[in-house]
């Protein structure tokens, strides 16, 4: 049997091609690869955190599911849905609630995050690992894709599992596992930061070819790249992306101290790559119905799964 994958992205935004390299890309290699049973669900209850206004939410979950539709995530393949139209997420996330401390909570990397910087926490943040084991375990999750920065939040969903496991004398929840992600080197932004929406400095994944041309032009350029050897960092570190470190090597040596036929040359690479799912997006969302449609199906299918579980854990805690 195919073992059950699953990840939640928030719809918090437009997605630039560092999201795309650094997990969006491999999302899709695995579900291609017919080793897993994927769900993959737009994490608009976490995104609620951030995002306050009502508008905003929904169309940045159409906007999601658009996204992956049109990088290749084929929902006759995978299941893609809403986290808000499963209950089970919410209802098993209250149940953790009465087995799960409060200093517990205080170690997760977002909390202290937030913490550090001053910042009025909200419950939902404080509470979110909780919330985020519950969306993991109501699938019996196998493998949760992350980068090795995220380990944790599949450590809390492995503790609590194993905690109500123990409590209530059950071997109900699966022990998922973290899958890491193949790294990439870390994206740079146009500034030479790390790629990053709260940065403005990124380039979108979908970006018009006026669009590239603007934050490729505005990229900050220095003489710091592959042995110090005239050629701009920040160029070709994301040049990098869409090329083989030979056909750079030949083209840098070419135009060495030509830092605007380098970006002309590295505009060219990322629209040639960007067109055909930035036209794929284009003919989705003429029919936005259809993509409702979508994740209506998926929301079928993975409440079905996810409310049996739930199911099972209110007779084991005994409310039922």
């Amino acid at each position: 049997m195919k073992k059950t994958l699953l990840s939640g992205v928030k719809p918090t935004g437009r997605p630039h091609i560092g999201n795309y390299f650094g997990a969006m890309k491999q999302f899709v290699d695995l579900a291609q690869s017919g080793e897993y049973d994927c769900y993959f669900f737009l994490a608009d209850y976490h995104a609620l955190n951030f995002i306050q206004d009502a508008e905003e939410m929904r169309r940045n979950s159409i906007d999601l599911a658009l996204d992956y539709m049109a990088i290749g995530l084929d929902p006759a393949k995978v299941t893609l849905f809403k986290q808000s139209d499963i209950s089970a997420h919410t209802e098993l996330s209250c149940i953790f609630d009465a087995i799960v401390t409060m200093p517990y909570l205080m170690r997760a990397h977002a909390y202290k995050d937030a913490e550090a910087k001053n910042k009025e926490i909200n419950v939902g943040t404080f509470n979110y690992p909780v919330l985020m084991a519950a969306d993991i375990l109501l699938y019996d999750t196998d493998v949760v894709p992350v980068g090795s920065d995220q380990k944790q939040h599949v450590e809390y969903a492995r503790d609590i599992a194993l905690k109500f496991n123990h409590i209530f004398k059950t071997e109900l929840f699966k022990l998922p596992e973290p899958l890491i992600l193949e790294s990439v080197a870390t994206v740079p932004g146009v500034d030479g930061r790390k790629m990053s929406k709260s940065y403005s400095n990124t380039i979108p994944l979908f970006a018009s070819r006026e669009e590239i041309t603007k934050a490729v032009m505005g990229i900050v350029t220095d003489s710091g790249g592959p042995e110090a050897g005239g050629i701009p960092a920040n160029v070709y570190a994301i040049h990098k992306l869409f090329r083989t470190e030979a056909e750079l090597k030949a083209l840098y040596d070419a135009n060495k101290g030509k830092y605007k036929a380098l970006k002309e040359a590295l505009i060219e690479d990322i629209d040639a790559f960007v067109k055909p799912m930035r036209e794929r997006r284009a003919e989705l969302a003429k029919n936005e119905e259809a993509v409702i449609k979508v994740l209506a199906e998926g929301a079928k299918k993975a409440d079905a799964k996810a409310s049996k579980k739930l199911l099972e854990a209110k007779k084991a805690v005994g409310v039922l």
